[in-house]
């Protein structure tokens, strides 16, 4: 087989890997190889052979009923790139939190959603326990609904109509024109609010990462007995600030 053949097979096989790795993820962590084969198009006898690679090398495990799951390997890449990700912006989120007095998280999108991928506790007992590599809707979270702000509105809707828009709580947003609404007012004060939207009780503002490599964003979120509507007057100009720093390192890490 010539060299460049090679190659193009070379690559073929890791983006059928990684499409099979994705599916198995958005599939809810667990599929047949038939549910595989509907999720990505993808012949039968070969994602046969590519999973059964995976299992091999522990990034896959063969369940029950014949259905494949996420494989322990998996956790230990995705703590390392966590750190990677956060190890950079984590201490200007650490100043942020002592500042404010409560916990300050960072956030990007990843396939129609927000990962959380560093965070900052508060020192209070009552706080927000997000916890970091947690994946969220974005339609009913602080975070999420700034990193949307960011993008074009057809994108927006499109992400919508892929993933949907199911509602955390009795105060979450479940129509698109309602969440287009919205995010043009947080375009116009620069910030998004989330209000008991994702959970009850639990107030969160977030601001953009300005020019980071992929959307992001930075927020402050706590009980919402003690984070009330006028923080944002406080933590908005800390907010800013350390967004700006943030996003260095992410340019930096990026590179």
């Amino acid at each position: 087989m010539p060299p460049s053949q090679r190659r193009s097979s070379g690559v073929q096989s890791v983006d059928r890997t990684v499409d099979l790795l994705e599916a198995l993820t958005d599939l809810g962590g667990a599929a047949t190889l038939s549910e595989l084969a509907g999720q990505t198009g993808l012949p039968l006898p070969t994602i046969h052979r590519l999973v059964g690679s995976l299992v091999a090398r522990g990034y896959a495990r063969q369940g029950a009923g014949r259905r494949y799951t996420l494989g322990p390997r998996l956790i230990r890449l995705g703590e390392s790139a966590g750190r990677q990700l956060g190890a950079g912006a984590r201490p200007h989120l650490e100043a942020a939190a002592r500042e404010l007095g409560e916990t300050v998280n960072l956030a990007m999108i990843d396939r129609d959603m927000v990962v959380y991928v560093a965070q900052a506790a508060s020192a209070h007992s009552m706080r927000m326990f997000t916890e970091v590599g947690r994946r969220v809707y974005c339609h009913c979270t602080g975070v999420g609904k700034q990193v949307l702000a960011e993008l074009p509105e057809q994108t927006v809707r499109e992400i919508v109509a892929r993933v949907g828009m199911p509602p955390a709580t009795d105060r979450s947003i479940t129509d698109v024109e309602e969440l287009l609404a919205e995010l043009e007012r947080t375009r116009e004060r620069g910030y998004a609010v989330d209000d008991g939207e994702q959970e009850i009780g639990v107030r969160c503002f977030a601001v953009p990462v300005p020019d980071a490599p992929t959307p992001s964003a930075l927020s402050v979120s706590g009980p919402a007995a003690r984070v009330q509507p006028d923080f944002i007057e406080t933590a908005y100009p800390v907010l800013t600030r350390v967004a700006e720093s943030v996003a260095r390192e992410l340019v930096t890490t990026s590179r």
